[in-house]
């Protein structure tokens, strides 16, 4: 009864326990370097944040926020660049240094948001509309009309 327990409980190789290890190190590795390559929020020579956006995208519309605290609303600006890519700047009415964010080891100060949104849908430019209101901007899309397919 012995042996045959034994046969059956085989033990793991030290090295297939190497190999799990080795696997898991590459994946957490590879993890960590494409957060390191994620690009900075900031451009020191633009002297430009770029602000925190979120897409929400329903039947009819896409609705698009964006960030802007400080933002002097008469300088805000949203550039269509395609239907589904649109561009937001805007100048801050205070410059904000890297100590104001907390970062002590670097120096520059900012001026102005600018950011690229991507948008997962194609969107009626024409019909957008934008609201300011405590240093959220809200920009409402009208997604574009398709063309429906008769089934048979």
């Amino acid at each position: 009864m012995e042996e045959n327990e034994m046969s059956v409980r085989r033990r793991r190789s030290i090295f297939d326990l190497l190999r799990e290890y080795v696997e898991e190190i590459e994946t957490l590795t590879d993890e960590m370097v494409e957060r390191l390559m994620e690009k900075p929020s900031w451009d020191v020579r633009s002297q430009s944040l770029e602000p925190l956006c979120d897409v929400y995208v329903s039947r009819d519309k896409v609705i698009v926020t964006a960030d802007l605290p400080k933002a002097d609303p008469k300088s805000i600006r949203i550039s269509p660049i395609r239907d589904d890519l649109i561009e937001i700047t805007a100048d801050i009415r205070v410059k904000i240094n890297f100590e104001d964010l907390g970062v002590s080891h670097r120096r520059g100060e900012f001026t102005c948001f600018c950011c690229r949104v991507p948008l997962p849908v194609p969107v009626e430019v024409s019909g957008a509309k934008a609201r300011f209101v405590r240093g959220i901007l809200e920009i409402t899309f009208p997604r574009k009309k398709g063309y429906e397919i008769k089934v048979e």
